[in-house]
């Protein structure tokens, strides 16, 4: 039985079905935590600029249940504010670091987090993430699925380097 329980925020076109969330749902369940997979409802009705108010409608109740760990990528880390209001570790993947309703939530944040992004995602800054927190992930020349040019195994390589750091993150976090 699992005693902790974890949240998986998804982006906009890469729900909890990609690589990324498969994986570390799977890490996560062998940790001992419970994982909850969000579904964003009505998608096809968000505007750019109704983004943290669609996240924060949908999160809110799933939160208010109870969370030990929240997991968001891109249009997931329009939850850092609940990260940052109720002191929950997270991992962020791909977030929005050109996004000030991403970026300054962060700032504030009181729990660990980890930062995951690649060089070649015009919505990541290394130099921000770094200056953040000392938990960051950088794959070089990954896009915003952490894809990397070339050969497949390469973007394989990139998804294990994350899974791993999400692995040692998680496992360093106080489950009392």
């Amino acid at each position: 039985m699992a005693d902790r329980r974890a949240v998986l925020a998804p982006g906009r076109g890469y729900d909890t079905r990609g690589p990324l969330f498969v994986y570390l749902g799977e890490a996560l369940r062998r940790l001992g935590f419970e994982v909850h997979e969000v579904t964003w409802q009505r998608l096809d009705e968000l505007r750019p600029d109704a983004a943290p108010g669609f996240v924060a409608e949908q999160l809110t109740p799933v939160l208010d249940d109870g969370v030990d760990l929240l997991v968001g990528k891109s249009l997931g880390s329009f939850a850092t504010p609940f990260a940052a209001d109720r002191g929950i570790p997270a991992v962020w993947l791909t977030p929005l670091l050109t996004d000030p309703a991403v970026r300054e939530p962060l700032a504030r944040a009181t729990a660990p987090f980890l930062l995951a992004g690649g060089t070649a995602d015009t919505l990541w800054d290394g130099e921000v993430a770094r200056r953040l927190t000392p938990h960051v992930v950088e794959v070089a020349e990954a896009d915003h699925a952490l894809m990397v040019p070339g050969p497949l195994a390469r973007s394989a390589d990139a998804l294990g380097r994350v899974c791993t750091a999400v692995e040692a993150f998680a496992r360093g976090l106080d489950p009392a």
